[in-house]
């Protein structure tokens, strides 16, 4: 946290205006945001199920595809001034990403992952060439061509407060990641099926030994996570206004970049990394442009070097 803190504090002796920098602060957030909403469910994945899904991005580009196919149908509705006409586009609209990656979650983790539980080399072989297939059948569905996924136009354009300028949009995308992240920490923390997960994490032989069934849980956080990328996919694409083909395995450089700095199986981290990346992204971009494409393996690189098993480590037994 307070390597978050003084990142923040640097950048605005550094980019010396106030209003530059409330800016770029506000966009490096939802930046981070939109890609924690994205990794956190495959750091649950990853810490309590031990496998390393290569797929993730599929689910990331369902959720999008999924989203850019219903605000067609919602074309009306979004392209009204009124902010629940928008509404009423926008909400079913992430509803069907976030079921269609759950569904697929679901058919992928009982097809391709339950066959390699525990066998690491064949997790990534698997995943990978499933990521290869599901590219392929985008592409038959959907076509090769990049789509548009268009804003809700209550969330196009700018707040102005004096010389500060903040997109709309990117203060949703703040808004419901924070959201998505106070859920998960509330569900982990306080409630008995967080208290299991994290049991899980830490030792999923006692947690069986105590007569849970480890594997339904299972189950649910791959399709949690999933749903979650889904959502994110589909939150991406509006960021980005289009989307194509490519757009999951596009993300999950960055993914894997969060979950590295964070630490493998932490949401805190993972929250934390998030941010880090995202902030980081938006600075650097500002201020050095010619280095912003490396920033983040940068930023990485000196992560591990100060905390080799990331800021946020869960050790297991």
């Amino acid at each position: 946290m307070a390597l978050l803190a003084g990142l923040i504090i640097a950048s605005f002796f550094m980019i010396g205006s106030a209003s530059t920098w409330v800016t770029l602060t506000v966009a490096g957030l939802a930046m981070g945001l939109l890609i924690f909403i994205m990794a956190s469910g495959l750091t649950l994945v990853f810490g309590l199920m031990d496998v390393m899904n290569f797929a993730h991005g599929l689910f990331i580009a369902i959720g999008a595809y999924v989203a850019a196919s219903l605000m067609k149908i919602f074309s009306a509705s979004s392209s009204s001034e009124s902010f629940m006409a928008n509404l009423g586009a926008l909400a079913p609209t992430l509803a069907g990403a976030i079921a269609a990656a759950a569904l697929i979650g679901l058919l992928f983790e009982r097809v391709i992952i339950r066959p390699v539980y525990g066998q690491h080399l064949k997790q990534i072989l698997i995943t990978t060439g499933g990521m290869i297939v599901a590219e392929q059948l985008i592409h038959v569905l959907w076509g090769p061509d990049i789509l548009p996924l268009p804003r809700p136009a209550t969330l196009r354009g700018s707040f102005l407060i004096g010389d500060i300028a903040i997109e709309k949009y990117r203060l949703l995308a703040v808004v419901i990641g924070l959201t998505v992240f106070g859920a998960m920490i509330l569900v982990l923390n306080k409630t008995k099926i967080g208290l299991l997960i994290r049991a899980g994490v830490e030792n999923k032989e006692m947690v069986e030994a105590m007569g849970y069934r480890i594997r339904r849980l299972f189950i649910a956080v791959f399709v949690v996570g999933s749903a979650l990328a889904g959502l994110g996919g589909a939150l991406w694409g509006m960021y980005q206004e289009n989307i194509t083909v490519h757009i999951g395995a596009q993300m999950m450089v960055l993914i894997f970049i969060v979950i590295i700095i964070g630490g493998l199986g932490s949401v805190v981290g993972c929250f934390i990394g998030a941010l880090l990346v995202g902030l980081v992204a938006n600075y650097v971009g500002y201020l050095s442009p010619k280095i912003s494409l490396g920033s983040n393996i940068l930023l990485m690189m000196l992560i591990l070097f100060w905390r080799p098993s990331g800021l946020y480590p869960v050790n297991k037994q």
